[in-house]
């Protein structure tokens, strides 16, 4: 069993929190000193109440999948001695009502884009196993309700 921290900070600093004209901007710290700006989506409060330049919750759940997934298709490729060079996932999310008729992240789409080098580059069909391997190792996936997909993109297609 592992045990995962994050801190959470928001202060009033004076705003009218009563009348509902206070900022949703506030800091995520995590164990190893990152900090990171956090706040509403301006989807969901409109500015200047919210801040756009900083992580809302939805892009922070949407990142924490395909980062989960982007380690476990590394490790994977690298145990079948695949040489990665670059990975990058242009990832969605979808907001809308659920079976329940609640909002909700209804489907994550993750649109991977590898680049590999060396002697043994992956066929179409391993490198669809590869992502599969990753998708149901991933402790993040196996974690929610939400459909996630996984599409992806092959170099100069």
């Amino acid at each position: 069993m592992s045990v995962y921290t994050a801190e959470v900070l928001w202060q009033r600093d004076g705003q009218d929190f009563t009348g509902n004209r206070y900022s949703r901007r506030h800091v995520l710290r995590f164990d190893g000193g990152a900090e990171v700006p956090g706040s509403s989506s301006p989807h969901v409060v409109p500015l200047p109440m919210s801040d756009a330049s900083a992580v809302d919750p939805e892009e922070m759940f949407i990142a924490s999948l395909s980062s989960c997934h982007m380690l476990w298709f590394l490790s994977l490729a690298a145990k079948q001695r695949f040489v990665v060079d670059r990975y990058v996932d242009a990832a969605t999310g979808l907001m809308e009502k659920n079976r329940e008729g609640r909002m909700a992240m209804t489907v994550v789409t993750l649109r991977p884009q590898v680049t590999f080098s060396g002697e043994r580059e992956p066929t179409r069909d391993e490198l669809e196993r590869l992502h599969h391997a990753a998708h149901d190792a991933c402790f993040i996936a196996s974690s929610v309700r939400t459909e996630v997909r996984c599409e992806p993109v092959v170099a100069g297609a």
